[in-house]
């Protein structure tokens, strides 16, 4: 069902480019790479920003992935034309979930505090130049796969500075990697636990979009999570499209599309 959502255009995906390549010579694509030192993560921290104009969208890599991952795989491209007419900027930083969520040397809760770590990286570090550079204190946070649980915990996490969640083929629900262990550092970092007890009001401003498909192998989290959408009456669309796998061509589908009705 859509709540409150128009639906504007519905773009192709394009086929994806190698890492630094660069973009078509009659795209107006301005591509940014930035590094520093993080405080945060005390490590190097690597970030690429496509755009001149727009909103922010703050797009997060599937697990473990880079902060080029979104390039290489096409994403970027399928959402050219909105780049292209200073319609976003879209901000790409990589992940630390081989530190966090996917480090099984780790306890449970040390994993849940690395992400937390994480989180306030991309608040600390990545927000502030996304407000400095674009002059707007809102972003819409967005991902594919385990990027989708990175879109929702930060975005529910601060729905002050997020005014849209967008997750393809998301998880919500983190609980698989927690070995059955549960504190108060997981549960804040658990879309599926502390939504349900948030009211903070700014969470009712928010647009979300759940984007999923019947094969989809997170098809059922993202029931569940627009169950919790729809009890706590949050404007949301959970999107059902069609039997395609749990893979880059159906988000390279979703996102223009879900980008096109904000």
């Amino acid at each position: 069902m859509i709540v409150g959502f128009e639906v504007f255009v519905s773009l192709e995906g394009r086929s994806g480019s190698r890492k630094f390549k660069s973009l078509p010579v009659n795209s107006k694509v301005k591509e940014a790479y930035h590094n520093w030192y993080s405080p945060t993560l005390q490590e190097e921290a690597e970030l690429l920003v496509f755009g001149y104009a727009g909103r922010p969208v703050l797009l997060f890599a599937t697990s473990m992935g880079r902060y080029y991952e979104a390039k290489d795989r096409g994403l970027i491209h399928s959402v050219e034309w909105f780049i292209d007419n200073g319609d976003i900027t879209v901000y790409c930083p990589g992940n630390i979930d081989h530190k966090a969520w996917y480090n099984k040397s780790l306890h449970p809760a040390d994993r849940a505090r690395q992400q937390q770590r994480y989180d306030q990286f991309i608040l600390e570090e990545v927000y502030s130049r996304v407000t400095a550079e674009t002059g707007r204190q809102q972003m819409i946070t967005a991902g594919c796969s385990f990027g989708g649980y990175h879109a929702a915990n930060f975005g529910f996490r601060h729905p002050d500075i997020t005014e849209a969640v967008i997750s393809m083929s998301g998880i919500f629900d983190i609980s698989s990697h927690t070995d059955g262990f549960e504190c108060d550092e997981i549960y804040f970092n658990n879309p599926m636990a502390f939504l349900r007890d948030d009211n903070r009001p700014e969470l009712w401003q928010q647009r979300v979009i759940l984007g999923t498909t019947w094969t989809d192998i997170c098809l059922e989290q993202n029931q569940r999570m627009a169950g919790i959408l729809e009890q706590k009456k949050m404007l949301h669309w959970l999107d059902i499209r069609g039997d395609q796998p749990h893979d880059w061509p159906v988000w390279k589908q979703m996102f223009p599309h879900y980008i096109s009705t904000l």
